[in-house]
């Protein structure tokens, strides 16, 4: 390959909350492991390969220039955006005004819940849930009411559309919050469901909050549809939010964007999150965004996709072939697996935080579940070097699933 996934990063001291804060947060982050053993993070959702070396140029570039005043997002800016969309996810009819700068998604989110909604107001959620949308929701006073996926005969995971169309009734719901790719089940939400899905929040006049910031990272033999483009009315109801920080790794710089066609609803998503005046963009994160969305970045992206399906089929094909009694379903998109060790757990006289203790000894890094509304799983990010996936599938066989 032209780029490289192979090489194994030491990012201690390189302000990454993915090895430097274990055991900084007790009951978030996991535990730093015992003496022999070093860090194989799993649990932060950023990726432990080198970003594509434009974004670094285009970085250094401006930086050359000795003054970082004020400024306003430039054509190239909205020119990459549009070309970007166009290209990746056949977006037709995109406009820069169309385009509006956000902080990070989740400050996206809250823009549009807290224009459309009052504190106390219930809003609706698949389940399991992203912690960010628990928390930021939770915390601007919203009640979350979930939606449970439901696994189907062949352990894909699948929306209930009668169950969606029962809570919205039930407790008057306006506003939705929609994740597509699913964060952390993985799901690539297939045209139909999007289409279904939609049709059920128009009968109910729901605003849609779609959180698309995986919709870069798509395995093999999957493909992002957005949702904005399943039909005239979901062009319209949709605030949709994108970042080049989870395809490229560069939540460190700060940076994400709205589509949104509808002017009613852009306005009103704009007022909030200009009210408190701190939702601006950095110039070196605009750059970084514009070094992301050229032709190395498109090649690059599509190399990483090769790398994520090769990372996530051998994780599967570990975990079904060797944890017996522990379920996974197998992501069609993002680079994270979702595992429910409910029946391992019975079997063996476990709980979780024994599971999590024990796979956090031996230097696997992992995620507690139950932050995702899961109350027996664990989520795991592979977007590592595949000898280092190798490594941990090997520890959590010696140290921890063992029979």
């Amino acid at each position: 390959m032209k780029y490289d996934f192979t090489s194994i990063m030491d990012r201690h001291g390189k302000d990454a909350i993915a090895v430097d804060g274990l055991g900084a947060r007790p009951g978030f982050a996991p535990d730093p492991p015992k003496e022999g053993f070093d860090v194989i993070p799993m649990w932060v959702a950023d990726m432990n390969f080198p970003t594509v070396p434009t974004i670094q140029e285009a970085i250094i570039e401006r930086a050359k220039h000795p003054a970082f005043g004020y400024f306003s997002p430039t054509d190239e800016y909205y020119d990459s955006i549009i070309r970007w969309q166009g290209e990746r996810n056949g977006v037709q009819g995109l406009s820069a005004e169309d385009i509006g700068y956000e902080n990070g998604v989740l400050g996206g989110v809250v823009s549009t819940l807290t224009a459309f909604a009052a504190p106390g107001d219930a809003v609706l959620l698949h389940s399991p849930t992203y912690v960010g949308f628990t928390g930021c929701i939770e915390n601007n006073g919203y009640r979350i009411v979930h939606s449970p996926l439901k696994k189907d005969d062949r352990g894909v995971w699948r929306m209930d559309f009668a169950d969606m169309d029962r809570k919205l009734k039930e407790n008057n719901i306006h506003v939705a919050v929609f994740c597509s790719p699913h964060n952390p089940c993985g799901r690539v939400w297939e045209r139909w469901e999007i289409e279904k899905a939609m049709e059920v929040y128009k009968e109910n006049d729901c605003v849609v909050i779609s959180d698309e910031i995986w919709s870069d990272i798509i395995l093999a033999g999957h493909r992002h549809v957005p949702t904005q483009s399943v039909s005239e009315d979901a062009r319209n109801r949709t605030a949709a939010f994108y970042a080049p920080s989870k395809t490229f790794n560069l939540a460190g710089l700060v940076g994400s964007y709205h589509i949104i066609y509808n002017k009613y609803l852009r306005d009103r998503v704009d007022s909030k999150g200009s009210k408190a005046h701190y939702n601006d963009m950095n110039v070196l994160s605009m750059h970084a965004l514009i070094g992301a969305y050229r032709p190395e970045g498109e090649e690059w992206v599509d190399q990483l996709r090769q790398v994520l399906t090769g990372n996530v089929d051998y994780a599967y094909d570990y975990i079904t072939s060797h944890f017996d009694g522990v379920e996974v379903a197998k992501p069609e998109g993002t680079y994270m697996l979702f595992l429910d060790c409910t029946r391992w757990c019975r079997e063996h006289g476990r709980s979780l935080d024994q599971v999590e203790k024990a796979a956090w000894d031996v230097g696997v890094a992992i995620q507690d579940g139950r932050q995702f509304k899961a109350p027996c799983a664990i989520r795991m990010n592979v977007a590592l070097p595949l000898s280092r996936v190798k490594e941990a599938m090997d520890r959590l066989d010696r140290y921890v699933f063992k029979a």
